[in-house]
C-alpha cells in the first residue's frame, strides 16, 4: 500500500520498501509477539484472566478416565516429512546458484581489465553475458568484449552509469539478502513476488539516474535493446546487469518519463508511520496476549517433592490429603494435574505435548499456611474453600516447577446445548436445598446427584462427551437425580475383538437424558475459550 502511495516518488525509495518487506521475513512476527508478550500489566490492572476455578463435589476424589484411551497407533511423521521437503527445496536454490556462480566467477577470473577512467575496474570478457556488476563488497564492472563497437559513444557512457548506480548503493548485496530469503522460505508465493518486485525497482532507479545524467531517453532505450538482442542476461540475481525486469514496461518508461516527484513532509511521516507499525503491531498483539495469561496463584506451597512414577504403578491417577492440609498425587500426569488444577476438561488445552499425557508423577506439597484437616463434618463452604487454595498451590508449582505459560484464546467449537425435552424436565428439587451438595459416579455408565444444579451436570457431561456442554435450560434450582446408561465401548486395535461386545443392552447416554430426566443434547457451534499452552518442560526429580 505504501508503494502504491509513493508511485510517483523515487523508485529507490520504493525499492527500500520492499527490501524492508522482505527483511521482514527473517525477523518472525512470532519473535516480536513473544518479545511483547513479556510485558504484562500490574497485578490490579483489568485485564481478561485465562480461567476461573470452578466448584467441584467430592475432594481428593481420583481423576477419574474422562474418555476411554484410544488404541496405540503410529501417527503419519508430518513435521519429519514437510521438514525434509523444506530442505530439498532449499538444497536445490542452493545448487541452482552455485553453478551459476561458478559460471560468473570463471567470466571474471578469465576477464582481462581495460584502462577506462572509471571509479572501479572494469573487465571484458569473452562470453556473451550483458554488462553486469560481479562481486559483493570489491564490486567490478564486467563487459562482453566487443561492446564498444556495437554500441555509440553516448550509449557505452549509459550502460557503465546503469551500473555505477547499481554499485553505490551496493545492490549486489541486497540481491544476495533477497536470495538468503527465497532459500529459507522458498515455499513463500510472497518471497517470490517481492523478489520481482525489487528488481523492477532496482532497473528503473537506474534507467532514472542515467536519464538524469543528461543521456538521451531515445538512445539509452536503444542501448538497452540492443544489449538484450546481443547478449544474454545475466545468470545471477546478485550480479546486477542491464537487463531484467519487463523490457517493454521499461522501455515504454524511459520514453516517457518526466522525472519522480520529490518526498514531501507528509509522504515522509506517512512512510514513517507504516515503519513503526510494521514493527509495533506484533509487539501490541504480543502484549494483549500476555494479558490473557492466568493471574499469578494467590496460595502457594512450602516445601514441593516430584518424582516420576515408578513403573510398577498401576491404578488410576489420584489426589489426597497431604501435609499439614497440603496436597498429595500418585501416578498422576500433567494434563491430570491441569484438569483438576482449573477445573476444565483436557481438550480445552491446546499445545499439550504428548509426554504431559504419557508421563506421570508423584507429588506430595506442603502449603505455605496450614490447613485446617478436612474431615466428614467440615461444612460445604469450608470444603470448597480448601479445595479452591490447594487448585492454588497445585497451579504454583505447575508453574514454578513445570515452566507453564499459558493464554487464553476464543475458538468457534463444535458443542452441545443441554436443554429441555419436549415435555419438559423430570427431576426432583432438592427438599433442602444448600444442606447438602454431591455429585458422583457410582458406577460405569451411572451417576447420582444430591442437590446438585443444573449446571454440574452440564459440566460432567461436558467432561465425559469430550465436547463443551452448555447449560441453556433455564433451571436454576438445585435437584437429586440419578442417570443410568450404556457406556460407549473402548475401541480394539485388534480386528478380531472389534465389535465382540455385541449390541449395547441399555440406551446410550442421549437417549437416556431424554427418557430418564426430561433433557436433551443439540450439538452445534459455538465459540469455546481454549487454553494454548506455550510453553512447558518436564521437572528435575528432588
Amino acid at each position: 500500500m505504501a508503494c502504491v502511495a509513493l508511485r510517483r516518488n523515487s523508485p529507490r525509495l520504493r525499492y527500500w520498501l520492499w527490501l524492508a518487506a522482505s527483511m521482514k521475513f527473517l525477523v518472525p512476527f512470532s519473535l516480536l509477539v513473544s518479545m511483547g508478550a513479556r510485558v504484562q500489566f500490574p497485578p490490579d490492572t483489568p485485564s481478561l484472566h485465562a480461567v476461573t476455578v470452578q466448584q467441584i463435589s467430592t475432594y481428593f476424589a481420583p481423576v477419574s478416565a474422562l474418555r476411554a484411551a484410544a488404541p496405540a497407533h503410529v501417527a503419519f511423521p508430518w513435521p519429519v516429512v514437510l521438514g525434509a521437503i523444506w530442505i530439498l527445496g532449499a538444497l536445490f536454490l542452493l545448487f541452482r546458484w552455485f553453478r551459476r556462480w561458478r559460471v560468473m566467477n570463471l567470466a571474471a577470473r578469465n576477464a582481462t581489465q581495460l584502462q577506462l577512467d572509471c571509479a572501479v575496474p572494469v573487465f571484458s570478457s569473452s562470453g556473451t553475458m550483458e554488462p553486469g556488476t560481479f562481486g559483493i563488497f570489491r564490486p567490478v564492472i564486467l563487459l562482453p568484449d566487443g561492446i564498444v563497437d556495437n554500441l555509440t559513444p553516448g550509449q557505452f557512457e549509459a550502460v557503465i552509469a546503469h551500473e555505477l548506480r547499481h554499485i553505490r548503493y551496493r545492490d549486489n548485496l541486497t540481491a544476495a539478502l533477497q536470495m538468503c530469503v527465497e532459500t529459507l522460505f522458498w515455499f513463500h508465493p510472497a518471497v517470490w513476488w517481492i523478489g520481482a518486485k525489487l528488481m523492477d525497482e532496482r532497473e528503473r532507479d537506474c534507467d532514472e539516474a542515467v536519464l538524469r545524467q543528461g543521456s538521451r531517453p531515445g538512445d539509452y532505450a536503444r542501448s538497452i535493446v540492443q544489449v538484450c538482442e546481443t547478449y544474454t542476461e545475466s545468470p545471477l540475481a546478485c550480479a546486477t546487469g542491464i537487463g531484467g525486469s519487463d523490457l517493454k514496461k521499461r522501455i515504454r518508461e524511459i520514453m516517457t518519463w518526466r522525472g519522480s516527484m520529490p518526498m514531501t513532509f507528509r509522504g515522509k511521516l506517512a512512510l514513517t508511520a507504516v515503519t513503526i507499525s510494521a514493527i509495533s503491531v506484533p509487539f501490541v498483539i504480543g502484549v494483549v496476549r500476555a494479558q490473557t495469561l492466568p493471574p499469578p496463584p494467590a496460595n502457594s506451597y512450602e516445601v514441593v517433592s516430584i518424582h516420576p512414577s515408578g513403573p510398577g504403578q498401576t491404578g488410576r491417577a489420584g489426589f489426597s490429603p497431604g501435609p499439614h492440609g497440603g496436597l498429595q498425587s500418585r501416578n498422576t500426569s500433567v494434563m491430570d494435574m491441569l484438569t483438576w488444577a482449573y477445573q476444565i476438561p483436557d481438550y480445552r488445552f491446546v499445545g499439550a505435548p504428548g509426554w504431559t499425557q504419557s508421563d506421570h508423577f508423584d507429588i506430595t506439597l506442603t502449603p505455605d499456611k496450614v490447613e485446617v484437616a478436612i474431615g466428614p463434618e467440615t461444612p460445604m463452604k469450608e470444603l470448597l474453600a480448601g479445595i479452591g487454595r490447594n487448585q492454588q498451590r497445585l497451579l504454583s508449582v505447575l508453574r514454578d516447577r513445570f515452566g507453564l505459560i499459558m493464554r487464553a484464546e476464543t475458538r468457534e467449537l463444535s458443542i452441545y446445548a443441554l436443554t429441555q425435552a419436549r415435555g419438559g424436565a423430570n427431576l426432583s428439587l432438592d427438599p433442602a436445598p444448600g444442606v447438602s451438595t454431591s455429585f458422583r459416579r457410582t458406577a460405569p455408565g451411572r451417576i447420582e446427584a444430591v442437590g446438585a444444579p443444573i449446571k454440574m451436570l452440564a459440566n460432567y457431561l461436558s467432561m465425559d462427551l469430550g465436547r463443551p456442554v452448555n447449560d441453556e435450560t433455564g433451571m436454576t434450582g438445585q435437584y437429586d437425580l440419578k442417570l443410568e446408561w450404556t457406556p460407549e465401548p473402548a475401541p480394539s486395535s485388534d480386528p478380531a475383538l472389534a465389535g465382540a461386545s455385541g449390541p449395547a443392552a441399555g440406551p446410550s447416554i442421549f437417549t437416556a437424558l431424554t427418557e430418564q430426566l426430561g433433557l436433551r443434547l443439540e450439538p452445534k457451534k459455538g465459540p469455546v475459550q481454549v487454553y494454548v499452552i506455550e510453553t512447558i518442560e518436564r521437572p528435575t526429580e528432588n
